[in-house]
């Protein structure tokens, strides 16, 4: 028996080369007649090869889990990781490519440059700012989706859980107050998204309090200031929890405390999904909320990116869907929280390893049944 490969991942052929024959058919001269046919009309590329199931999961190895800028080298146990799980659960074939540059325009002609051997581009572990400029770059520019699973995935569950949590606690999105604590890639695009689904009263905040025009804000965070804090709340953390619905935390372990939790409105909704430990004390938040979730596994209501990236990417490849958008966003979340068939305090989310799960986003993404 062959010795274990190390790591997570190893390229399996879909033939076999057992002789002569099959040389001659696999490789040259057989493969000729794939190479005439593509050259003559591009649109048989996905009959003769694997590209239509093959995507690259990209990165530049900046914000690596909640280890930060650790290089290329040291994400791509990350990389290989995500691409076992796209094969195990949406039978994807996924490649990890993990990226030197950090300047934009090297990173949109590499990975530009290397699409055309795939039907789409995940990004994984950009930091922010970079990757709001990165993949809007990308999605300009190329012909495959390009799906940034620290913006794009985490809204998608974020959305997801509160489909189920908010009627829990008879709130409605349109109504809540809601606090994102975390203005990079993850709290940007979640906070894009609520707006686009009618939420009307979000405070994001950074590391330096409440975002709102006052501040001398750039880029993204100016954006985020502009549309939302319509109370103008100019204070931190604290000041943004009193008397608010719901807390998403995108941010990092241990920035609120007890008396920030009871400051907020009658049985808020706490989601504290910084890695490894949340924003709160999961045991204080149970005392202070009915409905408390986290990115853990080991305890109730986990929201993790792998209940929506699957499922997505599955959809986008059978679609096939060239845009991610919030459209599309928002009918994953409601394909993902529609698998809970009871919802309750501790169960807002389904179970990762939910065999319906993968096929159900994948349909609502390519708008199928």
């Amino acid at each position: 028996m062959a010795a274990r490969v190390p790591g997570k991942i190893e390229l399996v052929p879909t033939v076999q080369v057992k002789d002569h024959d099959d040389l001659a058919r696999v490789y040259t001269p057989g493969v000729a007649d794939d190479v005439r046919r593509v050259a003559s009309d591009d649109s048989v590329l996905a009959q003769v090869t694997g590209v239509a199931n093959r995507i690259l999961v990209v990165t530049d190895g900046s914000a690596i889990l909640g280890l930060g800028d650790v290089g290329p080298r040291a994400g791509l146990p990350v990389m290989e990781g995500k691409s076992a799980l796209f094969k195990r659960l949406a039978g994807i074939d996924a490649w990890p490519l993990p990226l030197r540059s950090r300047e934009i325009d090297d990173l949109v002609h590499t990975i530009a440059d290397v699409s055309v051997a795939v039907s789409g581009i995940n990004l994984e572990d950009v930091a922010a700012p970079r990757c709001f400029e990165l993949t809007r770059r990308l999605q300009d520019e190329l012909d495959v989706p390009v799906f940034h699973d620290d913006q794009h995935g985490t809204a998608i569950v974020v959305l997801a859980a509160l489909r189920n949590a908010l009627p829990l606690v008879d709130k409605e999105l349109a109504d809540a107050s809601f606090v994102v604590s975390g203005a990079g890639a993850a709290g940007s695009c979640i906070t894009r998204l609520l707006l686009a689904q009618g939420a009307t009263r979000i405070v994001v905040c950074d590391s330096h309090g409440a975002l709102h025009p006052g501040r001398d804000l750039e880029g993204e965070k100016a954006w985020l200031a502009e549309h939302t804090n319509p109370a103008g709340i100019t204070g931190g953390l604290a000041e943004a929890l009193d008397g608010a619905d719901v807390l998403v935390g995108v941010s990092a372990p241990g920035l609120v405390d007890e008396a920030m939790l009871e400051s907020m409105n009658v049985d808020p909704v706490l989601f504290g999904l910084a890695n490894p430990d949340p924003e709160f004390d999961p045991r204080v938040a149970a005392s202070c909320g009915r409905i408390v979730a986290t990115g853990r596994s080991d305890l109730p209501n986990q929201i993790n990116n792998v209940l929506a990236f699957p499922g997505v990417f599955r959809g986008l490849l059978d679609g096939p869907v060239r845009q991610v958008d919030t459209g599309l966003m928002a009918r994953a979340a409601d394909a993902i929280a529609s698998l809970v068939d009871d919802p309750g305090p501790d169960s807002i989310m389904p179970d990762v390893f939910d065999s319906r799960l993968v096929d159900h986003v994948a349909a609502a993404v390519a708008r199928r049944g």
